[in-house]
């Protein structure tokens, strides 16, 4: 059995997941969970993968969604599907504790889970700020992604009535964004240091921040100081920071071309 165990192990190429394989003593089967690792031709096709697109789930998602909208009108704004078979609700900002409570709660969603909270800045949009629950029902092992706005000024309810696992998320939210969620209890910076002025993930803070934090070997401690740019001007003719890296190019072939420009030619 051992010898025929292991002819067959030498066909195949396995990966260990902690470290190489050792076979049990006497057991004549390995003592660690394998892997099967396929090799790849020279010509193998290197695009990335995207995956395609159920039907049968889309259509159940998009059910779904209009019942939620049908069963919560008044908070309920819009309901999409996205191309990876996600849900996403958009919602007002006076119905954040009522659709998750009815997400967390109904027999048909059971979305118990609030695997994370984000916010998204768009300083051209009148509410700048938006808001984004994404939730997981492990009965149904499906994903809901609840969105919804604000501005600089008007607070959020906070969510730590429903999910306790909004605690951390608002005081992250409140740190980087500057968006206040009311009822928090206790609502205060958790990333940037004390005295922080300023919202680092705001798209009006610059990249190089106000302060700047140093060891002064004089004094022997930290001390801060205001940023000294050795160059004060710096002209950047790209249209995107991607672009000095060839491989995220935009492809020639999708450009869009204004009226009375050349086709770019091929190289």
């Amino acid at each position: 059995m051992a010898a025929a165990a292991a002819t067959a192990g030498a066909r195949l190429w396995w990966r260990g997941i902690v470290g190489a394989a050792a076979l049990t003593r006497g057991a004549g089967r390995p003592s660690v969970l394998l892997l099967p690792v396929r090799r790849e031709s020279a010509g193998a096709d290197t695009r990335p993968t995207v995956r395609p697109r159920n039907d049968v789930a889309h259509k159940q998602l998009s059910a779904f969604g209009e019942y939620v909208a049908e069963i919560l009108p008044k908070y309920v704004q819009q309901v999409q599907v996205s191309c990876f078979n996600e849900l996403e609700v958009c919602i007002h900002p006076d119905g954040v504790i009522p659709v998750l409570t009815f997400l967390r709660d109904h027999t048909n969603a059971q979305f118990k889970s609030l695997v994370d909270l984000t916010a998204v800045d768009v300083p051209t949009r009148q509410n700048r700020f938006e808001i984004v629950y994404n939730l997981l029902s492990l009965r149904f092992n499906s994903r809901i992604r609840v969105k919804t706005y604000t501005d600089e000024l008007t607070p959020i309810e906070s969510a730590i009535s429903v999910f306790k696992a909004a605690n951390w998320y608002e005081r992250e939210i409140w740190d980087m964004f500057g968006v206040f969620f009311a009822n928090h209890p206790d609502l205060r910076r958790i990333l940037t240091d004390y005295g922080f002025e300023g919202h680092p993930f705001r798209k009006d803070f610059p990249l190089s921040g106000y302060v700047e934090l140093r060891y002064d070997d004089e004094v022997k401690r930290v001390v801060a100081e205001p940023v000294e740019l050795a160059q004060e001007f710096r002209k950047f003719d790209l249209n995107s920071p991607w672009e000095a890296f060839p491989v995220y190019r935009q492809p020639p072939e999708s450009l869009k071309l204004e009226a009375g420009d050349k086709k770019p030619e091929a190289k």
